[in-house]
């Protein structure tokens, strides 16, 4: 994941420069700790706050490289299609209070910016919404949903018996029969991930173990993965990367009776070039 970067010092926020460090620190902090899908999917960017699209080239499958003698003819590498992705902001405001402020100077205590971490871990929420999930009003699609991909139905997980690392090979296998040889991501709902953690067979080693082994850009989870049980990513920039146009940062907005408004806020989209470099796993019998 890229390193995430400061705002400026707005010395209207009435803040002081350490606390505004401070307070550009939890915010940066917490969404690192919050944010799951940065941690295995490469970043494009930052490519500037006022970039409101960016092109997105579609290829339908991985096709093999030509061979010959003497390499007369091109074989150039070409999208079955472009698209245009428009480049969201994602965002959420809090206030600091003028009275805290002031309890500040006057005791020379550090400010509570828990209202900043609040903001802060709701964004990178939004943020693993978006690329987990897309937004359909902005013609977005996600890792769950996008068309072209491929879809392992799960079995009932919670019943043990290899099932879920049986399906889990599966997806992967999917994947590697289409051409991808991984690096490869998993990432789970929370559910799917808590039935991992089943004793695999009479091995007396759980199975999360052993899919581990599987997974070199690892295993994750997130409440964002909702619709199944998970996806199974074949990672790289050549199949999918998050482009941004400003990381996640610290704006004053305004004061408004005495109090200093605030907003937390990113612009970012997914752009999934290789769609069937992902496959998912789908509700089956899990619930049954």
């Amino acid at each position: 994941m890229v390193k995430r970067k400061s705002g400026r010092y707005s010395p209207r926020s009435s803040l002081t420069q350490q606390q505004w460090n401070h307070l550009q620190d939890t915010v940066i902090e917490t969404a690192r700790d919050h944010i799951v899908a940065d941690r295995f999917l490469d970043i494009y960017g930052p490519i500037g706050i006022g970039s409101q699209s960016i092109s997105n080239p579609v290829y339908l499958e991985p096709e093999p490289a030509s061979i010959s003698m003497h390499g007369d003819e091109l074989d150039v590498a070409k999208p079955n299609d472009t698209q245009m992705l428009v480049i969201p902001i994602l965002y959420k405001d809090f206030v600091i209070h003028w009275r805290d402020i002031e309890h500040a100077k006057e005791t020379d205590k550090p400010l509570d910016f828990s209202a900043a971490a609040s903001a802060a871990s709701d964004v990178a929420l939004k943020e693993d919404d978006l690329i987990f999930n897309g937004e359909g009003s902005l013609n977005i699609p996600g890792l769950m949903n996008v068309d072209g991909r491929e879809t392992v139905r799960c079995s009932n997980w919670s019943r043990g018996g290899g099932r879920a690392f049986n399906d889990i090979v599966a997806a992967r296998n999917r994947l590697i029969k289409s051409g991808y040889t991984g690096p490869f991501a998993l990432v789970l709902s929370a559910d799917a991930y808590t039935q991992l953690h089943q004793v695999h067979g009479h091995s007396n080693v759980l199975e999360i173990e052993h899919v581990r082994n599987l997974f070199e850009d690892g295993i994750y989870q997130s409440s964002q993965v909702r619709n199944g049980c998970g996806v199974v990513v074949a990672t790289g920039e050549q199949n999918v990367d998050i482009v941004i146009a400003q990381d996640v940062s610290v704006y004053f907005l305004n004061n408004d009776n005495l109090n200093r408004y605030y907003r937390v806020m990113e612009c970012l989209v997914p752009r999934i070039k290789r769609p069937s470099a992902i496959c998912t796993l789908e509700d089956g019998d899990n619930n049954k």
